[in-house]
C-alpha cells in the first residue's frame, strides 16, 4: 500500500495508528489513488483529512477507474503515468524494473523536470543537444500546464523552487520564445544495469479531460532488444520482489 500511494511504511502505519493527523494534500491523494475511491469516496476522504477536495482549478492529479483499466491490460508493458507538472502518479512493475524503483521517490524527488535538472542521473542515454532538447520541452509544456492552472499553489511552489535552484530552468522558463511541445512519439536509449543498452520506442498518450500523459515504452518484438527488454523486466521484478519481501519494510513497527 506505502509503495503504490508513494509514501513510507512507517509514515503510513502512524496514519493507520492515528499517530499522525495531518497529512498534506499530495499525501491524501496519493491514498485515494492508490486505493481507487471514486469521485464521493476520494472527496469524503480530503474532508476527513481537512482538506478541500480538489476543483477544476488544480492540476488533476488522479488516475482514473477507465485509466487504470487500460493499465491493467498493460501489465507486462513498462508505464509510468505523469500529472500535467510531470510529476509521477503512477508505475508499473515492468517501468520501476527497467528504469529504477519509483516507490524510493518522495515529494519534488518524484518531478521529471527536478529529475533531469537537479536529480541524480538517470537509465535514459541522451547526448548533450538530446538532453537539452528534452530539458526546454519539458519547461515549455510546464509553461502551459502554468497557464491553464494559474492559481495551483502546489505548482507555484515547484516552480519557485526549480528557478531558485536551476539555473537552467530559470533561463528556459524566463525565455521570450517557448521551445516545441514535447515529441509524442520516439525513440530512447536505456541503459540498464543488468542488460546492458536497449533501445526502445517510447509513445506519450495524452488523456486530454483529465490532463494525464502516459508513456508506455516497447520495443519491436522478434527484436534483441525486445529479448532485452523482457530480461530486464524479469529482473527488475525479481530484485523489487525481494526487497519488498523484507518483513521489515512491510509490518507495522
Amino acid at each position: 500500500m506505502a509503495g503504490l500511494a508513494g509514501i513510507s511504511a512507517d509514515y503510513l502505519t502512524r496514519l493507520e495508528q492515528g499517530r499522525a493527523t495531518a497529512p498534506s494534500v499530495q499525501v491524501v491523494e496519493s491514498l485515494a489513488r492508490a486505493l481507487r475511491l471514486a469521485d464521493a469516496e476520494r472527496d469524503l476522504l480530503y474532508q476527513l483529512a481537512g482538506h478541500a477536495a480538489p476543483g477544476r482549478d488544480v492540476v488533476p492529479s488522479r488516475v482514473t477507474p477507465s485509466v487504470q483499466r487500460l493499465l491493467d491490460r498493460l501489465a507486462n508493458t513498462p508505464v509510468v503515468v505523469y500529472d500535467a507538472t510531470w510529476t509521477v502518479l503512477l508505475a508499473n512493475a515492468p517501468y520501476n524494473a527497467l528504469m529504477g524503483d519509483t516507490t524510493t521517490w518522495h515529494g519534488i524527488e518524484r518531478n521529471a523536470l527536478w529529475r533531469n535538472l537537479l536529480g541524480p542521473a538517470g537509465r535514459v542515454v541522451h547526448t548533450a543537444q538530446e538532453q537539452a532538447d528534452h530539458e526546454a520541452r519539458l519547461v515549455a509544456d510546464l509553461r502551459l500546464t502554468a497557464s491553464r492552472y494559474p492559481v495551483d499553489r502546489a505548482l507555484r511552489r515547484l516552480v519557485e523552487e526549480l528557478t531558485e535552484r536551476s539555473p537552467r530552468f530559470a533561463e528556459l522558463w524566463n525565455a521570450d520564445a517557448p521551445a516545441p511541445l514535447p515529441d509524442p512519439s520516439k525513440r530512447k536509449v536505456v541503459d540498464h544495469p543488468g542488460v546492458g543498452r536497449i533501445t526502445l520506442d517510447c509513445d506519450t498518450l495524452l488523456v486530454t479531460m483529465d490532463d494525464l500523459r502516459i508513456t508506455v515504452y516497447t520495443a519491436e518484438p522478434g527484436t534483441e532488444d525486445a529479448e532485452r527488454l523482457a530480461l530486464a523486466v524479469v529482473l527488475g521484478t525479481q530484485s523489487l520482489g525481494v526487497e519488498t519481501a523484507d518483513p521489515a519494510s512491510t509490518l507495522p513497527r
